[in-house]
């Protein structure tokens, strides 16, 4: 009786416009099926975007350097400061990959590293000012990174993003983010800032004037209801200063990491969350696909589960082909696959404003 009443009442809530609660949605989950799930992600999303398009930016994914003294357990990429394989990029290496992005039609660098050890803040202020030499925009350096050089500067993180943004930083990518549950942060990523201070250097961000996107990574070790907690953060914070310009929940990716044993999430699985954070973040505008990790079919069946953007051409992504995922995507591969799906592609920026 009880599942009855949730089937009928949470849908004709959601199908009217009203918020659910953390409490509802977990509901919503284990009383419903993944299709009737993604017909109500839809409804929300064709409210949102009631024309039939879909988004996506040409950019490229710089990793700046691959040492980090956080050993993260679900990261493939990093190296150990003492290890002689890291690397950090040359500025004749960081330029040449920016000519080959803007001959490309790129207008957006996404520029994230480890959390190095023996890096300054000038180094990083001097790096943005070179980058911004070629006159490109900047999605740069996530929470943890702008954490990382709070401490080592012996400065507040609002102090860092201040800085930043005066030499050059347009706006910040939601990584580092994977489960915003403290637990779940303590057993997989104890070296790097936790869940509240996460929020709390996107809150600054947002307070002065950047916008940001905000990412889930899933299926490794945390709960249902801590994902839901992770999802009711990025609504809150949303609430207070309407920064985050999207939101992109991707899966784990286990191959080649410490927590290697665990199994890779579904398709359905990975729909099912991607349509409850539409239905859930009823102040995102905007759900991403992640072909990178499900590849171009499974990315082209999520425009019916929540998603209106396919995200970036990634000119360059290292982080998760380290884990041995390498699906690649052309600007008229996407192209195809959204207007395959019924829908008109449009390429954009950072903020969503269309290119064309």
């Amino acid at each position: 009786m009880q599942d009855a009443v949730l089937r009928d009442r949470l849908p004709q809530k959601i199908l009217a416009g009203e918020r659910v609660t953390a409490a509802e949605a977990l509901d919503l989950v284990a009383a419903t099926d993944l299709l009737q799930l993604g017909l109500l992600a839809d409804v929300v999303r064709r409210r949102l975007h009631p024309e039939p398009m879909v988004t996506y930016i040409i950019d490229r994914n710089i990793n700046y350097t691959d040492i980090c003294i956080s050993a993260c357990k679900f990261c493939a990429f990093f190296k150990a400061p003492e290890d002689p394989a890291g690397r950090l990029l040359s500025r004749a290496e960081l330029g040449r990959k920016i000519e080959e992005t803007k001959e490309l039609g790129g207008n957006q660098i996404l520029l994230q590293g480890g959390l190095h050890p023996d890096q300054s803040l000038e180094f990083y202020e001097e790096m943005l000012r070179f980058i911004k030499g070629y006159g490109i925009h900047v999605h740069g350096f996530s929470p943890p990174e702008i954490h990382h050089f709070a401490t080592l500067a012996g400065i507040s993180t609002r102090e860092v993003l201040a800085r930043l943004q005066i030499a050059g930083l347009d706006s910040m990518p939601g990584g580092g983010a994977e489960i915003l549950s403290n637990r779940v942060r303590r057993e997989i990523a104890p070296r790097k800032c936790n869940a509240d201070e996460w929020i709390a250097v996107m809150g600054e961000a947002h307070e002065l004037g950047m916008r940001t996107t905000a990412t889930m990574m899933f299926g490794h070790i945390e709960t249902m209801p801590e994902r839901m907690e992770h999802l009711q953060r990025i609504r809150d914070l949303q609430d207070r200063t309407g920064g985050f310009t999207a939101f992109i929940p991707w899966p784990f990716q286990p191959d080649h990491t410490a927590l290697a044993g665990i199994n890779k999430t579904t398709a359905f699985e990975y729909l099912k969350m991607l349509a409850l954070s539409r239905i859930f973040l009823d102040n995102v505008a905007n759900i991403q696909a992640s072909w990178v990790t499900q590849g171009p079919k499974i990315a082209q069946v999520s425009l019916s589960f929540g998603a209106n953007d396919f995200g970036s051409t990634m000119i360059e992504e290292n982080v998760v082909a380290a884990a041995g995922v390498s699906f690649r995507l052309s600007e008229e591969e996407i192209r195809r696959l959204v207007e395959g799906a019924g829908f008109t592609a449009r390429r954009r920026r950072m903020d969503y404003t269309l290119c064309e």
